[in-house]
């Protein structure tokens, strides 16, 4: 396999780790799962709600099977605090199931990186919240959020 690298690389200051949060961030709402799961180790831990996975292909797996649930994904990932090699981060992502309902997923994860950059342990606490349409606030067309989009602590999250 070709040596892998993530940069920027550990230890975190606030900007390299706003730096990582907001790759990341654009990476999943690229809702590309095999994309994503380049940013993590071949053999990265997550524990995402009650779901434990390990490596990549668990990893793609997952992410198919969100994106297909999870229609119209906007996400938005704000750095919490950044020590060494970990960073903890907040965020919110709006979606719509196929009946057309809509909800608002409030989470925390705590990130641990590798030497080169990559991710190795995610873990991410998630609620959901209903919400009628008209409560939506991530209105940008799908894809990366546009930089002059208000982040979640402009929008009051």
């Amino acid at each position: 396999m070709a040596d892998e690298s993530k940069p920027p690389f550990p230890p975190f200051d606030n900007e390299s780790a706003a730096q990582k949060v907001r790759m990341a961030e654009d990476a999943w709402n690229s809702r590309d799962p095999e994309k994503v799961s380049l940013a993590y180790t071949p053999d990265s831990e997550w524990r995402n709600r009650s779901e434990f996975l390990k490596g990549r292909e668990q990893i793609v797996a997952f992410l198919q099977r969100k994106w297909n649930e999870e229609l119209d994904y906007r996400l938005i990932k704000e750095l919490w605090v950044t020590d060494g090699n970990r960073i903890a981060v907040r965020f919110a992502y709006e979606w719509h199931d196929d009946t057309g309902a809509w909800f608002r997923a409030y989470g925390n994860e705590n990130w641990e990186f590798s030497e080169d950059g990559l991710m190795r342990r995610r873990i991410a606490s998630i609620n959901d919240l209903p919400i009628s349409e008209d409560q939506r606030k991530f209105h940008w067309p799908l894809g990366r959020r546009p930089d002059d989009h208000p982040g979640l602590s402009e929008l009051g999250l």
